[in-house]
């Protein structure tokens, strides 16, 4: 909810994360990130679908290839697997692989007639007369998982299909029977390497498994976010993450006291308040020490009560800023619900609250504490400005337009509100295809960029409007302005790597982009995502593990880290089942 114009990011200010999918020609696992790779030429042939002999009651078993040409069980009906049109006839002596087969056959009628447990005890015969060096072996028990599996017997599924994969790993039925097992018994890290094997071994052209890798990859996510969120060490963002976090509030009453003249302060330090010495930090950019201070503020016995309620809000920003969220809404609210407190300041705590319920996936309680805010401060553009970056991100573009026109109406010197006016004012052109309005659009950035030529997030919004416009070259111009008028600005470097693919597939020169924006800021999250999921599109998957790990720790939400580790789990899972199939996943890129 700050200005920052990383990917993502809850300012409206950047690239969804669809569109560094296409930016980088990776598949987008449902809109929610990308999981795997997948080469525009695998070099491996999609497996038969299941379904295109579905209607057959009966095949050939030496028929069946696999698609790496080894011999396969024949396809399916009803879930199971048939090789002969004989009907079910009386077992006699008959050579072992005949008799296996007759077995088979005896099995799978009572299975179409719903007999499972006779079923399972065909299937049984069939596995104890069939000679351990014939492959059909594998079909058998695959046939026997999915009668367990009809009966809801999930370990003895797991068992079944383990052993049909002995005889043959790369029998996609056994595969699949066996992830969906796994999912049902929670065991989501086993059944997200079956599931990857599927999706390897069908050139993922079959979306049912796409869409069951990208539900076990959330699932799997959310368990890793889970655990790591209980031991996380909390981090204070970078310097310029903060600036840029500040500058989203035009009327923040402790950032706007930074601008005041400081000069009839007390000259030493032991003169000086506890938050007096906070906002020196603050001024400096030293931010680890301002909650200790804050709170050494609040518990000292002396000291103006005006002064201690901004020090609570200024500790309240920098919890939500470390991370911090039920300690940050322990202190939003305590300012908030103190009546005596001055209105800009309580309005200022309800939207910061706003925008940390937001974050922690709270829609309706953010949008309760700006309705609130509204009331209480009607001509505090920082409430509409924030309000109008929830709307954008409940897609409820209409009234994203009307609270941030209105914050413009309010402060005409918030560029950060302009620019996400006009952003949304493009992008709702572009949505009924409106030539005239996005020239308008245009324009209205152009004149932005003369009115407020010091404010990077100008340049670099137009400069992603502008690479949406197909105009490559003027939009790697404006991210070159941005960088003149603030050189630490790693995301430019990150949005500059990312318009070079778009643009030109130029990997060698994107990636150096984003390694500088790492070397500029060791703290960019957005960074380390973006060149981890580059990585992963190029095959480099323990590169991309790496920099996924790094990012972790560096996000704030439960939802964040779970996105990271579903990105890590995939990259994992491909690399595990890669090596176990023996298999090379070719790069989707040059």
């Amino acid at each position: 909810m700050s200005g920052s114009t990383r990917a993502g990011s809850s300012s409206g200010l950047s690239l969804p994360k669809w569109q560094i999918a296409l930016a980088i020609g990776a598949p987008v696992a449902l809109g929610l990130g990308i999981w795997y790779y997948r080469s525009r030429k695998t070099g491996i042939q999609p497996a038969d679908k299941e379904d295109k002999q579905s209607k057959k009651s009966v095949e050939d078993v030496s028929a069946s290839v696999t698609v790496t040409g080894e011999t396969q069980p024949p396809k399916k009906a009803n879930g199971i697997d048939n090789s002969t049109g004989k009907s079910a006839a009386p077992v006699v002596e008959e050579e072992p692989n005949k008799q296996a087969q007759i077995y088979k056959n005896k099995g799978n009628k009572y299975f179409k007639e719903g007999k499972y447990s006779d079923a399972i005890k065909c299937y049984q015969q069939a596995i104890d007369i069939c000679p351990k060096d014939n492959t059909d072996i594998s079909l058998f028990h695959q046939n026997r998982a999915a009668a367990f599996e009809q009966l809801k017997n999930y370990d003895a599924v797991i068992k079944d299909c383990t052993e049909a994969l002995q005889y043959n790993s790369k029998y996609v039925k056994a595969l699949h029977r066996r992830a969906k097992a796994y999912e049902i018994t929670k065991q989501l890290e086993a059944c997200l390497e079956d599931i990857t094997a599927v999706c390897i071994l069908e050139a993922f052209q079959n979306q049912s498994s796409l869409l069951m890798a990208d539900r076990v990859l959330k699932d799997l996510g959310k368990e890793h976010a889970k655990e790591a969120m209980v031991n996380r060490q909390s981090v204070i963002p970078s310097k310029h993450s903060v600036n840029t976090f500040m500058c989203s509030f035009a009327e923040d009453p402790v950032f706007n006291l930074l601008k005041q003249d400081n000069t009839m302060q007390p000259e030493t330090d032991e003169e000086k308040s506890y938050f007096a010495k906070a906002l020196d930090k603050l001024r400096e950019k030293e931010f680890d020490p301002i909650i200790e201070l804050c709170t050494n503020e609040l518990d000292s016995e002396a000291g103006d009560i005006t002064i201690k309620r901004l020090a609570r809000l200024l500790r309240g920003t920098f919890l939500s800023l470390l991370g911090e969220h039920e300690k940050a809404l322990d202190d939003f609210s305590a300012v908030f619900n103190d009546p005596e407190t001055d209105p800009k300041v309580r309005v200022n705590a309800l939207v910061k609250r706003a925008t940390l319920r937001m974050q922690l996936g709270s829609p309706e309680e953010s949008l309760h504490d700006l309705l609130m805010a509204a009331e209480l401060g009607p001509e505090n553009a920082d409430v509409f400005h924030h309000r109008g970056q929830v709307y954008m991100l409940l897609d409820q573009a209409s009234e994203a337009m009307s609270d941030f026109a209105k914050a413009v109406s309010l402060n005409g010197d918030f560029p950060i509100a302009l620019v996400q006016k006009l952003y949304t004012d493009y992008r709702a052109a572009v949505a009924m295809s409106n030539a005239g309005e996005v020239v308008a659009s245009l324009a209205a950035f152009e004149d932005a960029i003369r009115r407020f030529p010091t404010c990077p997030e100008c340049f670099l919004l137009y400069a992603q409007v502008l690479s949406d416009q197909q105009e490559f070259v003027k939009a790697d111009e404006l991210f070159m302005k941005a960088l003149e008028v603030d050189p630490h600005n790693a995301t430019a470097y990150v949005h500059r790597g990312l318009l070079q693919l778009q643009s030109t597939g130029n990997v060698e020169l994107a990636t150096k982009h984003i390694e500088e924006a790492i070397r500029m800021d060791d703290k960019c999250e957005f960074a380390y995502e973006t060149l981890g999921t580059i990585e992963v599109q190029r095959g480099n998957l323990r590169r991309a593990i790496e920099l996924f790990d790094k990012a972790i720790p560096l996000s704030k939400t439960e939802a964040e880290v779970s996105h990271l580790f579903s990105l890590k789990d995939a990259a994992l899972a491909q690399l595990k089942v890669a090596l176990n199939l023996g298999v090379t996943l070719p790069s989707a890129m040059n």
